[in-house]
């Protein structure tokens, strides 16, 4: 990590519906664990899981984080998340306007 970057993660998770991804996209704002949530418009995911193919319709959100805030916004997360396993994937911002990456550290400390 440069001395300038300040530890951002784009962090990926999916709802099962448009009130749940409000709902979670709320909760982590309040909490000061994100600094932006997009939510995205639905899509169709194909996965497997216990043994069989699925689909289903899912909410994207897209959730920007300091790492310092990371396991408290994944715990935030898991406890009200209604699936059983929930996708969350955090990705290392290497690169983005340094204003930018400044506000989401700032917003979530």
């Amino acid at each position: 990590m440069r001395a300038e970057d300040p530890g951002v993660l784009l962090v990926l998770c999916n709802a099962p519906d448009e009130a749940t991804a409000q709902a979670l996209a709320d909760h982590v704002l309040e909490l000061r664990l994100a600094a932006c949530v997009n939510i995205l418009a639905p899509c169709r995911s194909r996965y497997r899981w216990q043994g069989k193919v699925e689909s289903a319709e899912e909410v994207p959100l897209l959730i920007k984080t300091s790492a310092a805030a990371y396991p408290r916004l994944e715990a935030a997360l898991v406890e009200r998340h209604p699936y059983e396993l929930p996708e969350i994937i955090a990705v290392p911002l290497s690169r983005g306007f340094p204003g930018y990456l400044q506000w989401v550290a700032d917003e979530t400390t």
